[in-house]
C-alpha cells in the first residue's frame, strides 16, 4: 500500500500501475507509469508522459512533458530530460550468427538532455554528458562530452578550463620550456624555433626538454572533424603529442582538474604522463598528430572506460 509520504502531488488524470514507486513521486497530468517500471526517489514526471513496464528509472530525476520512456531504457540518478525528447525504440541486434540479441539504451548519472532530441537505441550517453535541445543522437555519447546537431558531434566537455588564450600569449610564445597546468603531471611544452629563409627548424630533446625516451610513435591523420580519438588512459606509457600540421583539441583530466589544449604549431606539445585521460577531438582537415610513447604497444596498458578509470585513481 503506498502511503502520502510516498506518492505526492498525483494528478488525478494520471495513472500509475506499479507499485515499484520511491519516496515524493511528482505526476502530472495525463501520464501513465505502466505495471513493471520501477521509479526512484524525487522523481518529477511532466503532463502527457509515458513510462512503460522495462523501465528503471532512479533518483533525482526530472522528465519534462511529452516523454515516451520506452521498454528496456535505463535512467540512472540525477538526470535531466527536457520536454518532448524522443527515444526510438528499436532494441534488437543481430550478430554474426544471425540471432538477436536485445540491448538497452542507458542514460548515465547527472546527464541533461535537451528539448526535442532524439535519442537512438542501443547505446549509453555516458555520465555529465550535456546533449543541446533538438540533437540528433545516434551513437554513444563519452562521459562529460557536449554535443549538438544532427548527426550530433562533440562541441565540447564540461567542467573544462579552456586556456587557449593562456598558452598562446605572445609572452608564452618567447619563452622557451614548459608550463604546469592544474592536471597532474600534464605540462604544455614551447620548443626552440630556428627561422632562416631556407626554412625554419623546430627542436626538442628527450630526457630533457621531453621527461621521457620513447620507444614508439604513431601519427595520427585524415581524421574527419566530427570524429573524437583518445578516450583512453595508460597504466604505465608516457605520451608526447606535436600538431605537426593542422590544429587538434586535446582534453586531459586527472579525475579531478579537466583542461583543454589547442595544439596548432609544430614547436608545442603536451605531456601527457601515466594515468591521465586524453581526449583528441575538432582535428581541423589538414591535421597531423605526431605521438611519441614511452612504451611499445601493449594493450592491457590501456583504460577505455571513464568509470574503471575513476575508480582507479581514487583508490
Amino acid at each position: 500500500m503506498r502511503t502520502k509520504a510516498m506518492i505526492s502531488k498525483i494528478h488525478q488524470t494520471a495513472n500509475i500501475e506499479s507499485s515499484h514507486i520511491g519516496e515524493n513521486l511528482q505526476l502530472s497530468h495525463f501520464s501513465v507509469i505502466l505495471a513493471h517500471a520501477k521509479i526512484g526517489n524525487n522523481v518529477t514526471i511532466g503532463s502527457h508522459c509515458l513510462i512503460e513496464n522495462d523501465v528503471n528509472i532512479g533518483n533525482q530525476v526530472t522528465i519534462r512533458g511529452g516523454v515516451q520512456i520506452w521498454d528496456r531504457i535505463d535512467i540512472e540518478d540525477n538526470v535531466f530530460i527536457d520536454a518532448n525528447v524522443s527515444f526510438a525504440t528499436e532494441h534488437s541486434l543481430k550478430n554474426k550468427t544471425g540471432s538477436e540479441h536485445i540491448c538497452r539504451t542507458t542514460i548515465q548519472e547527472g546527464v541533461s538532455i535537451g528539448a526535442n532530441a532524439t535519442i537512438s537505441p542501443n547505446i549509453t550517453i555516458g555520465k555529465n554528458a550535456i546533449i543541446s535541445a533538438n540533437t540528433v543522437v545516434i551513437r554513444s555519447v563519452p562521459p562529460n562530452a557536449i554535443v549538438e546537431g544532427n548527426p550530433a558531434k562533440i562541441i565540447g566537455y564540461v567542467d573544462t578550463k579552456n586556456n587557449k588564450t593562456i598558452y598562446h600569449e605572445k609572452s608564452y610564445l618567447q619563452t622557451i620550456g614548459k608550463i604546469e597546468t592544474t592536471v597532474t603531471g600534464v605540462t604544455f611544452h614551447t620548443f626552440r624555433s630556428v627561422p632562416d629563409m631556407r626554412g625554419e627548424l623546430s627542436v626538442g630533446e628527450f630526457e630533457k626538454e621531453i621527461p621521457f625516451k620513447p620507444l614508439r610513435y604513431f601519427l595520427v591523420f585524415n581524421v574527419p572533424t566530427t570524429e573524437t580519438r583518445g578516450e583512453h588512459a595508460h597504466r604505465k606509457c608516457h605520451q608526447f603529442l606535436i600538431a605537426v600540421k593542422g590544429t587538434v583539441h586535446v582534453v586531459a583530466d586527472d579525475g579531478k582538474n579537466r583542461e583543454e589544449f589547442v595544439l596548432e604549431r609544430n614547436n608545442q606539445g603536451l605531456y601527457l604522463p601515466p594515468m591521465t585521460w586524453g581526449i583528441q577531438y575538432h582535428y581541423s582537415s589538414d591535421a597531423v598528430l605526431l605521438v611519441f610513447a614511452s612504451e611499445y604497444y601493449d594493450g592491457s596498458d590501456y583504460i577505455r572506460d571513464y568509470s574503471e578509470f575513476m575508480k582507479l585513481i581514487s583508490k
